[in-house]
């Protein structure tokens, strides 16, 4: 099955604390995930960040919700324990705890008030079945998509020649050539035989990597890349880096698998989140932090 949703959670969550021992939150993990028969791939599934599994994060404001409705306590960090309004909720159970259930409660309809309003404007769906982080991963995950087509749109707007010279700016960025102390430059030119920059990755240039810029709205298919590896032999060259404003062909791709030069395909796609990644073409808009409490300080 799917990972269930942090709401699902809750009212396993609080049937597990009925016990009223004090739960480690990695021991309830263990046994929420045989409760709902999660395998171990379910439960290692990353968030879009790739710093926490789905799974452990959805659990974790489970813990959340359900403390701040009141129905557990929290008497050291990572740990929960049932309260006298849980084991009322269990004596006549409902047929799930929701974020509509928790809000019959005071303490927690202040809670999401605090949560969910800012200068009186609502900013969540009261119905929102994703955490916090999630919905917020989801949007960055938004925005970065419009903006890679916004780079793409731009980029084939430019010219053929601006093209190289962005190619040549992006892999100097990405740290070839720099870190030894080496340059770039474009050579594409009438003449060129397929190629259009040229990376040095030492002071003395005795490692190169050769560079050709496709401003293409299709695919690029095996043939053009077959005359790439041409020229790459002509220079009796051992890498190379072909970038294209368009796609590859499956063959393209497979050519490449086994070939010596070494050749690196990077589409248009790849070109633009490798753009937005090491600051070519952008700037910044804003800047969120995501913080949590430092346990260590409050230890008296």
């Amino acid at each position: 099955m799917a990972v269930p949703k942090f709401q699902e959670i809750m009212l396993p969550m609080l049937n597990l604390a009925a016990d009223e021992r004090v739960w480690a939150l990695v021991d309830a993990r263990e046994e929420l995930a045989k409760h709902f028969h999660l395998t171990m791939e379910e439960q290692e599934e990353l968030l879009p960040s790739g710093r926490q599994s789905r799974f452990a994060n959805r659990v974790a404001w489970a813990k959340v919700y359900l403390q701040r409705g009141g129905l557990l306590s929290s008497p050291e960090r990572a740990h929960f324990q049932i309260t006298k309004r849980g084991k009322d909720v269990l004596a006549n159970p409902p047929e799930e705890i929701s974020i509509n259930f928790l809000s019959q409660y005071p303490e927690f309809q202040d809670f999401r008030n605090r949560s969910l309003k800012q200068d009186n404007t609502e900013i969540e769906n009261e119905n929102d079945s994703d955490t916090p982080e999630e919905i917020l991963e989801s949007a960055y995950i938004t925005i970065r998509k419009s903006l890679v087509s916004d780079i793409l749109d731009r980029v084939k707007s430019c010219s053929p020649r601006f093209f190289e010279y962005l190619v040549v700016d992006l892999l100097l960025k990405m740290g070839y050539g720099r870190a030894g102390g080496g340059t770039g430059e474009c050579v594409g030119q009438s003449g060129d035989e397929g190629i259009d920059g040229i990376i040095s990755e030492d002071r003395l240039g005795l490692e190169m990597v050769y560079l050709q810029a496709k401003r293409w709205e299709g695919t690029v298919g095996r043939p053009e890349i077959q005359k790439f590896v041409g020229a790459l032999h002509g220079r009796r060259a051992r890498k190379g880096v072909f970038i294209t404003t368009g796609l590859f062909s499956p063959e393209a791709k497979a050519y490449v698998q086994n070939i010596d030069p070494k050749v690196a395909l990077v589409d248009g796609r790849q070109m633009a989140e490798y753009m937005i990644d090491f600051g070519l073409g952008v700037s910044l808009a804003e800047s969120y932090e995501v913080k949590k409490i430092d346990s260590d300080y409050f230890e008296e």
